[in-house]
């Protein structure tokens, strides 16, 4: 298989954030179309990449069998990065948590409303399919995950209108039924399917969960004095990465000062104080359209122990 072509997002920021040097570990969690990971192994840097979508992995092997065995790609989600890296040994761990241009592109991924394919979304290949749930499913089911992974106001209406045309098996029966049901404003320039195709996504790969998971895995992960950069594309992702990031610095606003002052047993903090949030140029934007949306958050490991 040939190598993939995709276009990295804020690849000269992430680069800048984690200072992937000369003999430095370097782990990239979201190996995709391998952008990172190129780049690191030009500054010297070892990677150890990972990524679920066996494709991204039999592509990668080109570029694993001329790393002079400085790049490793495994097949697995970077939450399990604990079970392939040592604690404390990754100087740098990046996310990218968009999808590449080539899943996006590649209707046989069943991702995109814009060309027509089966109607599947799993990135690993592997348990319930798109189709198996919203064919599957309750109405109210598919209304909640629509609501509060997508949110989408129309949910209801959409779970009821999925419920009614049933069975559903490719991309375009799904994007039809949405496109029935809701009416973007002329000036709105987002397809209306654009929010039920995100939830119902998010929804079949656990995307939440495994960030969650992938987060404190990282955390495990690194050095003293690594980072961790994430790139999010969604706010439900970059809600809950700067939540973790608060949590785990210890730079939560306090609350009202007639309360106690938190116990001194509580776990010390994990990351620095993050630094602001970095969004794409102009000119990236008008290079890649798709980087639109995304947001970079990074945070540097403090000598603390990993504390649950």
């Amino acid at each position: 298989m040939a190598q993939l072509s995709h276009i990295p997002v804020l690849l000269d920021e992430v680069l800048a954030a984690c200072q992937p040097l000369d003999g430095a570990h370097f782990v990239d969690g979201t190996y995709g179309g391998g952008g990172y990971a190129a780049a690191a192994l030009s500054a010297g840097a070892r990677v150890t990449g990972f990524d679920r979508d066996p494709r991204a992995v039999a592509a990668a092997a080109p570029a694993e069998a001329a790393s002079d065995g400085r790049l490793t790609v495994i097949h697995a989600p970077f939450a399990s990065m604990g079970d392939h890296v040592a604690d404390g040994s990754a100087d740098a761990v990046a996310l990218d948590l968009g999808y590449s241009s080539i899943q996006m592109d590649d209707a046989a991924y069943g991702l995109s409303f814009q060309a027509d394919g089966p109607l599947d979304m799993r990135l690993s290949g592997d348990g319930m399919s798109a189709a198996d749930f919203l064919n599957s499913a309750s109405e109210q089911q598919i209304a909640d995950v629509i609501f509060q992974l997508g949110e989408e106001p129309a949910a209801r209406r959409i779970a009821r209108a999925i419920v009614a045309a049933r069975p559903l098996a490719t991309t375009a029966d799904l994007a039809a039924v949405v496109r029935r049901v809701v009416h973007q404003p002329p000036d709105v320039r987002r397809d209306p399917a654009t929010r039920t195709f995100q939830a119902i996504r998010i929804h079949v790969n656990d995307e939440l969960g495994e960030l969650t998971r992938g987060l404190v895995a990282a955390e495990r992960a690194l050095a003293p004095g690594g980072r961790l950069a994430v790139v999010s594309f969604h706010s439900l992702e970059d809600r809950l990465v700067k939540r973790y990031f608060i949590d785990r610095s210890g730079t939560a606003p306090r609350g009202s000062r007639h309360l106690p002052e938190r116990s001194a047993a509580a776990p010390r903090a994990a990351f620095e104080r993050p630094a602001k949030p970095v969004r794409p140029t102009d000119a990236e934007v008008a290079r890649n359209p798709r980087a639109r949306s995304a947001t970079l958050r990074v945070a540097r490991r403090t000598s603390e122990e990993y504390v649950a």
